[in-house]
């Protein structure tokens, strides 16, 4: 599985909210966070193909996004996080050719919904929106959000999620390692066993908490402030963070994002706001941020450390976490090549 900065990564899949959604009641705000979200995403180069239920909508929101950028699919969907439901990208051996890989999304471990979402990447292919060798892994249920790849061999996940029985049963750590080595060509497995952010519906998903970057180096949530609930967890995860090595055996270059400041819905519910909920392109990274002027800047210093190339491009996220999930929850990356633009 290649690294999400590979250099071939230059389309990203996104699924537009509409009024059949949990969004109904904020869909104004929603709209125009994803419209910051497609420009932000045409600035990094990326080709954007959305998905929705409403293209004349859709289009509608977007007057002035060249065709040859964007492509709007219609498309029945339940929600907007591709990243659970997008095919995932692998590299195919011995030749490196890149083909799709189609697991199985069960609304993470029958909480919600998932009969249209589940779906949506095979009616992509079937309708030649992305032409490219493709495999049917529908008979596992495996969430883009769940892994990390470092593009060498390399899965970092969390047991917390993987290990869901709702998902796919009662399974091992060696179960798991098992198909992720037979559907992704992993040759290590890293596991995270803490840090699981209050109000994530998705089971502690690695994409909220730790994320690979060049040069053996992990981005992941730090507590900075010891009075805050989540700090004993992401202590620990941060011990353990510290205990892994790389596949020569050297310990990973560590840098603490900041979490961000509590942010709750109508109920009082806190929210799982996280910088880590990043997305890379190879030319920009896209940071969520969250109307927090100083940990926003510190969360962007630190991107721009691990990624001295890329240009951080921010997108205000705060509509989305009103739902639970943020900036890489709503994308997924593939190769441009497998688009008919």
């Amino acid at each position: 599985m290649p690294a999400e900065w590979d250099h071939r990564m230059t389309a990203t899949l996104i699924a537009w909210p509409h009024d059949d959604t949990d969004w109904a009641p904020m869909l104004a705000d929603v709209d125009r966070c994803y419209v910051d979200l497609t420009r932000a995403l045409l600035q990094a180069g990326q080709q954007t193909v959305i998905v929705t239920p409403e293209p004349d909508r859709v289009r509608g929101l977007l007057p002035e996004v060249p065709r040859d950028k964007v492509l709007i699919v219609k498309c029945e969907t339940n929600d907007t996080w591709t990243r659970d439901y997008g095919p995932l990208t692998v590299a195919l051996q011995p030749d490196d050719r890149l083909a799709a890989m189609f697991f199985c999304f069960n609304g993470w471990g029958l909480k919600f919904a998932a009969d249209k979402d589940n779906l949506v990447g095979l009616k992509l292919k079937a309708r030649k929106v992305i032409d490219c060798p493709a495999f049917d892994r529908k008979g596992y249920v495996l969430e883009g959000g769940s892994i990390e790849s470092d593009g060498a061999g390399t899965i970092l996940t969390t047991s917390e999620c993987m290990l869901s029985v709702n998902r796919n049963g009662i399974v091992s750590k060696e179960f798991v390692e098992k198909e992720l080595r037979r559907s992704l060509g992993a040759e290590r497995v890293l596991w995270l066993d803490h840090g699981a952010l209050a109000g994530d519906d998705t089971d502690s998903h690695i994409d909220t908490l730790a994320r690979f970057a060049p040069h053996d180096t992990i981005l992941y949530v730090k507590s900075y402030r010891p009075d805050d609930p989540h700090t004993p967890s992401l202590e620990a995860m941060e011990r353990q963070l510290t205990g892994l090595r790389t596949a020569d055996g050297t310990p990973y270059n560590l840098i603490g994002l900041p979490l961000p400041d509590p942010i709750f819905d109508g109920d009082g519910e806190r929210l799982p706001a996280t910088y880590a909920n990043f997305l890379i392109t190879p030319r920009a990274v896209l940071m969520p941020v969250y109307g927090q002027p100083q940990n926003d800047d510190m969360a962007r210093r630190m991107l721009q450390i691990a990624f001295p190339e890329h240009e951080i491009l921010t997108v205000d996220c705060r509509p989305l976490i009103r739902q639970h999930g943020s900036l890489h929850c709503a994308t997924m990356q593939f190769p441009s090549g497998w688009l008919p633009l």
